[in-house]
């Protein structure tokens, strides 16, 4: 009888990155087929609150597959590039300092699915 438990281990563990976003996490993580070929699982997780205080993670998620991969990264760059081109020469609200219109946040933690339940 095959393992399906060191196989799933093994297809969940080929490569995941995090980055937190302000109140969000998004998680890359590379997979691999029973057949090994890859695909890319997006993850967006955001803290809620409900009315007792008590919270959960809401997830959002996204599986995109090889052949795809060019497609995907084809139009998230157009999109990127029209965002920069519409953002060339806009004025700074006079309430934001420089650093608060970066969305990026360097500080990448090491977070893990497991804490998200």
């Amino acid at each position: 009888m095959e393992n399906h438990n060191e196989n799933d281990n093994y297809r969940n563990e080929i490569y995941s990155k995090s980055v937190r976003a302000g109140k969000r996490t998004y998680f890359f993580d590379v997979k691999s087929t029973r057949g090994g070929d890859h695909y890319l699982t997006l993850t967006e997780s955001k803290k809620k609150f409900d009315q007792e205080g008590n919270f959960h993670f809401e997830k959002h998620k996204i599986f995109l597959y090889k052949e795809d991969f060019e497609k995907f990264s084809d139009g998230l760059n157009d999109v990127l590039s029209k965002i920069a081109e519409l953002n060339e020469g806009s004025v700074i609200e006079e309430n934001q300092s420089p650093s608060e219109t970066n969305s990026s946040d360097s500080s990448i933690e090491n977070i893990e699915f497991e804490d998200l339940d």
